[in-house]
């Protein structure tokens, strides 16, 4: 194994500054976990000083605190733009001691200054009501990843990487994290940086051995074994390892030198001499015991180097003497007379490896995305927009057109490098290829003579992992740029996990008035559910926004626009908006145009509202039925029960409601977009039988409006788990979408309806016999369905 380090530099006073910040940074990490007062131990410990419950993670905290403090080395000796990411779940004492030692929590919180006080206040408040959490979160400084859910580090750190080539992301990634499979995929984008116009990122495996309560895998592989599969994943590995602070301290500082010094010279390569060969990127594997410097043992069992050290080392401290004498002498270990003078303040041996300014970690505004985010230059709508001389005079492939206008603002990002389309393999599938005159596919791989449109220079990124596309973007996205997720709709559900604690982490970031507002993290969900006749059931599943509307009203926005110019409208309206998270669900099929740019604006705008050319109202009464529609072929179903409802019953009044903001449905109370009760009852009325044709599971809908006065007179349609491969039409007619089943709904729900109009339904019901025969026997939808065009 090639493992040489460049020589370490450390004089004995550098050793000793970086020894006394990590003990420092210990000293508050064991702190946070077990103090409510006392902080600088200036009497002897009794009860009353700890926190009567014990929360909080001890056993990562000494490795990641390592890594902290000799990042801090390495950034200031060489004025380097920094980044962390700090993977190991529950790693927050040591990231918040480590940012309270450099200043840059108080500059943040300045009620947690650099004092005695601060100090207590900082032990306290962790884990504490009130107070802040466990782990690495938004409130945090310095963070733009959650440290609750495992798995995403690495992605995260490369997302952070890209298009921003002056930067350097390490990324701490616990062993534990290390065994999913996010995390195992994570690796791979080694093979999508560009050494020219992006970062670079230096990953730590940090194997302490443990998790919560079982060895790790790759802690326990034997070292030739993990060396390849490093190495297999395109990694030329550094290893430091062992348990004496001195020893570990030179070989890390050597470690990190040699890194950086590769990153450099590949970084030179690429850029002044034109190499393009892929560089075989330096990592760290840092081998160092679990609750390394904590107590050794407790009640007679081994705790460092185990398991048992993974949370709470000593558990019964105010309950057991012999805890609370171990806890005494654990923290006196680090010596904290030598770290903190009389009022608090860490020495300046302490801080003698801290940068300045905006070079701490705690401080980059790197790690504060709206500091450096721009306005998207998103090109004029009219551009891009469709003729309509009358609605379904035409039809096109919505997701084509927006493909026109994602050229526009990925050429008109060209030198600024600040957007990027992330997708699993789909992009020209999701008829989205126009992009591929502005840009390529990212790729620094193997080319060959067949490929297409691959570019080391490429912001496209299209990978066979939804897990590294939502991280990619997540981490793009935080450190201040702008993009979009194009996925199949059904698959969207591989990343609910991922989408969760991004919607999480933006409710919270909207609560703390120093981060800033970022880009919006933006899904087009297309080849859904209705055209997806020709993969079959296993690509049948609308569910992705059941998911979303159940999370935090202040963040989610759901869209459905039933055609091309309003997919250009609420395409123009998400990716302009600021810390949401938008669901976007349009088909890439050629689809009837029905209202104009002008129309479409407004009609966006309103979120939701009827469409006077569709019905039958004359405006002297009531509307007999609303027949209202939400999705593209639900849209056209409700159109096409119109049209035969006007052929047929020509003296029923009929409005229809169309809803592009899925959330309109909701109370205001409930959602910020959420309708009044009186403009709710005025669109739908409160006595009217409403038949809803909706895109995904028809329980949504009722859901959404169980609380409204007419919610017993709503009756919906949508998708109810019936698929398979078949025909476009069959899709909606084994869900019981189709014009003709909303017809007979209305002749079913419309009082005093079903005795005069008995022939119209009887021939609606003949209509979708003969359909299954006709299927059947020509492998087509009827003629009368595919030759169908809107002639209201």
């Amino acid at each position: 194994m090639s493992d040489t380090h460049t020589p370490s530099t450390l004089s004995d006073q550098d050793l000793a500054a970086l020894d006394a910040h990590w003990r420092a940074a210990n000293y508050l990490a064991v702190g946070q976990i077990y103090l409510m007062a006392n902080p600088l131990l200036t009497r002897p410990l009794t009860p009353e000083d700890i926190k009567p419950r014990l929360l909080g993670h001890w056993g990562t905290s000494p490795g990641l605190n390592l890594v902290h403090t000799h990042l801090n080395r390495v950034v200031k000796d060489r004025s380097i733009e920094a980044l962390c990411v700090w993977g190991p779940g529950h790693g927050g004492p040591a990231v918040l001691a480590n940012a309270w030692l450099e200043g840059s929590y108080s500059e943040t919180y300045p009620d947690v200054p650099r004092t005695t006080e601060g100090m207590g206040r900082l032990f306290k408040q962790f884990s504490f009501p009130g107070g802040v959490p466990s782990h690495v979160a938004p409130e945090t400084p310095g963070s733009i990843h959650e440290g609750g859910e495992l798995g995403y580090a690495l992605t995260h750190a490369y997302g952070a990487a890209f298009d921003h080539p002056g930067l350097l992301v390490t990324c701490v990634i616990g062993d534990g994290e290390a065994e999913t499979g996010p995390l195992a995929a994570s690796w791979h984008s080694d093979k999508f940086l560009d050494p020219v116009h992006d970062g670079a990122v230096l990953p730590v495996l940090h194997l302490n051995g443990y998790k919560i309560a079982n060895p790790t895998v790759l802690a326990r592989l034997p070292e030739e074994e993990l060396d390849q599969l490093l190495r297999g994943y395109g990694h030329d590995p550094l290893y430091v390892s062992g348990d004496d602070p001195a020893t570990v301290h030179r070989a890390m500082a050597a470690a990190m030198d040699t890194a950086v010094e590769r990153i450099t010279a590949y970084q030179r390569a690429a850029r002044e001499d034109g190499v393009t060969e892929r560089p075989r990127w330096p990592m760290i594997v840092l081998r160092t015991p679990k609750g390394w410097t904590g107590p050794k043992e407790v009640d007679g069992l081994p705790v460092e180097g185990t398991w048992r050290s993974h949370q709470v080392p000593l558990s019964g401290v105010r309950d057991n003497p012999e805890h609370l004498r171990q806890l005494e002498a654990w923290l006196r270990s680090y010596r904290p007379e030598e770290l903190f003078d009389a009022d608090g303040r860490p020495t300046g041996q302490v801080l003698a490896c801290v940068p300045e300014g905006t070079a701490r970690l705690g401080s980059t505004p790197y790690a504060n995305g709206g500091l450096l985010l721009r306005d998207l230059p998103v090109p004029p709508l009219e551009d891009h927009a469709v003729r309509v001389d009358r609605p379904g005079s035409a039809s096109h492939s919505p997701t084509q057109v927006l493909g026109g206008l994602l050229e526009g603002v990925m050429a008109a990002t060209a030198e600024r490098r600040d957007f990027r389309v992330v997708g699993p393999d789909e992009t020209a599938s999701n008829r989205l290829q126009a992009l591929y005159r502005a840009t390529g596919k990212a790729w620094q791989a193997q080319t060959l003579p067949t490929d297409e449109h691959l570019a080391r220079d490429g912001r496209v990124m299209e990978v066979l992992s939804e897990h590294l596309c939502q991280g990619w973007l997540e981490g793009y996205l935080l450190t201040g740029r702008h993009g979009l997720f194009s996925s199949y709709e059904a698959f969207a559900h591989i990343v609910d996990s991922m989408v969760n604690q991004h919607i999480k982490w933006l409710r919270t970031s909207r609560r703390l008035p120093w981060r800033l507002p970022i880009a919006s993290l933006n899904y087009l969900l297309t080849s859904h559910v209705w055209r997806q006749d020709h993969n079959g059931f296993s690509h049948q599943d609308p569910g992705f926004v059941d998911h979303i509307l159940n999370k935090s009203p202040e963040v989610v926005r759901v869209y459905l626009p039933p055609d091309a110019n309003t997919l250009l409208s609420v395409a123009d309206h998400a990716l302009r908006s600021r810390d949401y998270v938008n669901v976007i669900v349009a088909g890439k099929q050629p689809t009837f145009d029905w209202l104009t740019l002008e129309e479409a604006r407004a009609h966006c705008a309103r979120g939701a509202g009827a469409w006077e050319w569709a019905g039958t109202e004359d405006g002297s009464r009531e509307p007999d039925v609303v027949l209202g529609c939400a999705g593209d072929v639900p849209t056209q179903e409700v159109l096409a029960a119109a049209d035969l409802l006007r052929r047929h019953l020509p003296e029923l009044a009929v409005r229809v409601v169309n809803v592009v903001d899925i959330a309109r449905m909701l109370p205001h109370g409930e959602h910020p977009h959420g309708m009044p009760d009186s403009e709710y009852d005025a669109l739908f009325t409160r006595d009217k039988p409403v038949i809803f044709a909706y895109h995904g599971y028809p329980w949504l809908i009722h859901r959404l409006a169980y609380r409204r006065a007419g919610h017993a007179n709503l009756h919906v349609r949508g998708y109810k788990e019936e698929g398979t491969t078949t025909t476009p039409f069959d899709m909606v007619v084994r869900n019981d979408l189709d014009r003709y089943r909303l017809v007979m709904d209305v002749i079913d729900r419309v009082p005093g309806l079903g005795v005069r109009a008995v022939a119209v339904r009887q021939a609606m019901a003949d209509v979708r016999t003969r359909h299954h025969a006709w299927i059947r026997e020509h492998g087509v939808d009827l003629p009368e369905v595919e030759e169908w065009s809107w002639s209201g």
